[in-house]
């Protein structure tokens, strides 16, 4: 086990992060790595992911790859028996697989609705069953675990044609607050990161004309934020002391008004 360093906050510790072939999960799976985890990383583009880890341990760092799909319940529960088995089990789960569409619901694009809340929901949930219990034996004997979810801002703000990926991300939010009361007590911290505009794959997926239009305009009206700081904003939750919990942390872009 590696020692714990001030430049190495998190050595010693195992993180898992879903979501991390692009974008948010990528980033954030580096700079745990930087900060001195372990990092496992679970997508479902095996390429994306092996180059990910290379790039990890080019950088001094140690990461693992394990391709799944997170709404296939089995699977992630066989990569969490081999976190456990091989590594000893996860104390930090930064769980961030989502997708986001966009239509009027007048549309009733009913496989869009079905996709985000299969991803951002069911397969959350997956992830949170099968990797709790090891959260809760890490914080029973190092004092300390961590479950940080991505949300979002549209958990509580109205973004038009965004109605089912909001309500899906409402669900991360108030989930986390449950959770957070039923794990804290047992040294778990949990947290609910809800970021604004992130310049990453994910507005890529969106095929409203009305959204498209609508980002576009975003993007000239400001600065969006970046993967870059989703990853540190993640880093300095899992880093505090144990008795400190950052319970929600919303993250805006400075021009973004809601």
């Amino acid at each position: 086990m590696t020692t714990y360093t001030s430049s190495h906050p998190l050595a010693g510790r195992v993180a898992v992060v879903t979501g991390a072939s692009s974008g948010i999960g990528e980033a954030t799976a580096e700079h745990l790595a930087e900060l001195g985890a372990k990092v496992v990383v679970l997508a479902r583009r095996a390429d994306r992911l092996h180059r990910l880890v290379a790039r990890i341990e080019k950088n001094g760092g140690e990461a693992v790859a394990l391709a799944l799909d997170v709404t296939d319940t089995s699977a992630v529960q066989a990569a969490a028996d081999r976190v456990a088995s091989e590594y000893g089990g996860a104390d930090l789960l930064f769980n961030n697989a989502g997708v986001m569409l966009s239509a009027p619901v007048e549309e009733l694009a009913t496989e869009q609705w079905q996709r985000q809340i299969d991803l951002n929901i069911t397969g959350l949930m997956n992830v949170i069953g099968a990797f709790t219990p090891q959260l809760v034996t890490a914080a029973g004997e190092r004092g300390v675990a961590d479950l940080i979810n991505t949300s979002s801002i549209a958990a509580r703000n109205i973004f038009p044609n965004f109605a089912v990926y909001s309500a899906t991300k409402a669900y991360v939010t108030h989930l986390s607050r449950h959770l957070r009361a039923e794990l804290g007590a047992k040294n778990v911290r949990v947290s609910a990161i809800e970021p604004g505009i992130v310049a990453t794959e994910l507005q890529s997926h969106v095929t409203d004309e009305g959204a498209l239009a609508w980002l576009e305009d975003a993007k000239e009206a400001m600065e969006w934020l970046t993967p870059a700081d989703i990853a540190h904003t993640v880093g300095f939750a899992a880093t505090l002391p144990p008795r400190a919990n950052l319970q929600q942390i919303t993250i805006m872009p400075t021009a973004q008004p809601s």
